[in-house]
């Protein structure tokens, strides 16, 4: 359970931390684009996806009962 929960947080952490380096490193630099042109946009953006790819599936909770 606490390792669940620890994947999760580490995963969001990692997802925002690359989604303002793609901002930073990568993203529009006139501010016309919704993502990439506000550093906390894409912090957020980059933090939800990784909260996404690491949450468990209910298919794999269904297998393990």
């Amino acid at each position: 359970m606490k390792k669940n929960i620890l994947k999760i947080m580490l995963g969001t952490i990692v997802g925002g931390i690359l989604g303002f380096g793609y901002y930073y490193f990568i993203g529009c630099k006139t501010g016309t684009c919704p993502i990439t042109g506000n550093p906390y946009i894409s912090l957020i953006y980059g933090a939800g996806m990784g909260l996404l790819l690491t949450l468990p599936s209910s298919q794999k909770s269904i297998e393990k009962k």
